[in-house]
């Protein structure tokens, strides 16, 4: 093309005569991302937005907030690479700076500003984002494969005598923090709660700012707990960095982990057993031994990648980019589907990957995903334990009959109901030596408080098992 997506400084697009919008806002009309047609057919609605505004439209968030999403694979590289003229330091944000924004806005508890390597860019970035590397590079991926393996096992153990299972509710929403807190530091036990509170708070609503100050209070106290006792795990690490993290600093970073880490791969297993179950063309090429796991991992995360849509960046001066008038502190939304899907480097969205990793499912530049190889970690040792374990795996409802739970961000695939041939339930298996002691940490009283619910339904929930306790979370809610 010969028209730069960015053009800077340029002052106005607009025809001699027209009338402008209001001085750093998207034009009026907006399309919510949060209307039921857009959850319901995300894709649809990016497509039509493509159609009418090119590379980046003018969007509405829940709430009424403005932003722009970004719809071409070629924007979302520029965005994602270039934090001189797009931050991600939300406090630029102007709608938050001119007090549009309420404290307890569930868009705050994804976007706002916190002292984390999320929210910086340049050097403080660098710095945060050495030690979350360092430390997340500690763990040895073959070890980590070996923690699926284990927990993968004692998940198919629990169903292998029924005959049938449903793979989201009774794997896909287990194994990712189960491997998670284990590496974080946490027991086992915190599981089912730490998983309502992430879906409670992605979902949006009322209750999203309680669900946020529950994952704080857990983590803090485990922040806390490892200053006194380090152990082997992800917060000592970061309690221990040379770069002097703060107790805020390290309980900031083992959210991102754990809120985003859970988020992106327990999507990304349900979907890539949907690709398996579903599609012949890959179910064959697995059988047949010319296409890997990971590859159809890779193809996934280019089809259906796990967060659709990543919160955000800010301009950080008035601009002209791919065609539209974009001021200083406008929000900014990586539309990672959508570019993904752009015809400009997919003419033919049908035509297999073949592992490329070129994709935006991870985002791209300064900031792109510090633990995508331990989600692929999960998702194909997880899924290959699976696909061995039980080899006559079939869905047991058409694929139209499959439904999602959606919000703005990502939507998640509600039940995935399979069958297979009946085995018997394997001995007890001995439990592996824990390299580290897990903590069981007790949240802050103010944010017990703030989702006491919420904690008691997880409460009388466990009383059944950790297993049983998650199940509920997963219905399809209408």
């Amino acid at each position: 093309m010969s028209t730069p997506i960015f053009e800077p400084g340029a002052e106005s697009g607009a025809e001699p005569g027209a009338v402008s919008p209001p001085p750093g806002s998207p034009p009026p009309g907006l399309t919510a991302l949060s209307d039921p047609d857009a959850l319901h057919d995300p894709r649809s609605v990016y497509e039509k937005l493509r159609a009418e505004h090119g590379g980046i439209a003018p969007v509405e968030l829940e709430g009424g907030v403005p932003a722009w999403l970004v719809l071409g694979y070629r924007e979302n590289m520029e965005v994602a690479r270039t934090p001189s003229r797009f931050t991600r330091d939300a406090r630029l944000w102007r709608d938050w700076k001119e007090g549009r924004i309420p404290a307890d806005d569930p868009l705050l508890q994804l976007i706002g500003w916190r002292p984390d390597l999320v929210s910086f860019d340049g050097e403080e970035h660098r710095r945060l984002r050495a030690a979350v590397n360092e430390c997340l590079t500690r763990f040895d991926l073959h070890g980590t494969r070996r923690h699926v393996q284990r927990y993968a096992n004692q998940l198919i153990d629990g169903f292998v005598e029924d005959g049938g299972a449903d793979l989201v509710t009774q794997f896909a929403a287990h194994l990712p923090m189960l491997v998670l807190s284990r590496l974080v530091g946490l027991s086992e036990g915190h599981g089912p709660k730490l998983v309502e509170a992430i879906i409670g708070m992605l979902s949006g609503g009322e209750e999203a700012y309680g669900h946020n100050q529950y994952i704080i209070g857990v983590l803090r106290s485990l922040t806390e707990e490892r200053r006194r006792a380090p152990a082997y795990d992800l917060a000592s690490w970061f309690t221990q960095h040379p770069s002097g993290l703060t107790d805020d600093e390290v309980l900031n970073h083992l959210r991102v982990v754990i809120v985003l880490g859970y988020e992106a791969t327990a999507n990304l297993v349900s979907n890539t057993l949907r690709m398996v179950l579903t599609d012949p063309r890959f179910r064959a090429s697995l059988t047949g031994g010319l296409m890997t796991l990971p590859d159809a991992v890779e193809q996934m995360l280019w089809d259906d990648p796990p967060l659709m849509v990543c919160p955000a960046r800010f301009a950080t001066h008035d601009m002209r980019f791919a065609g539209k008038e974009i001021r200083e502190g406008d929000m900014l939304l990586l539309g990672l589907a959508a570019g993904n899907a752009d015809p400009e480097i997919r003419p033919d969205p049908g035509t297999p990957m073949r592992g490329n990793r070129s994709h935006l499912a991870f985002s791209r530049g300064p900031h792109e995903c510090s633990g995508q190889e331990i989600a692929r970690a999960i998702t194909d040792t997880g899924v290959d334990v699976l696909l061995n374990r039980l080899p006559d795996l079939h869905l047991t409802v058409p694929e139209d009959q499959l439904t999602w739970t959606a919000s703005t961000w990502s939507r998640h695939l509600d039940a995935l109901p399979v069958s297979f041939t009946r085995q018997r339930r394997p001995a007890p298996r001995s439990a592996a030596p824990a390299a580290y002691t897990p903590v069981e940490p007790t949240a802050a009283k103010d944010a017990l408080a703030a989702v006491a619910e919420a904690d008691a339904r997880a409460e009388a929930n466990t009383r059944g098992g950790f297993w049983a306790s998650l199940v509920g979370l997963f219905r399809p809610r209408r």
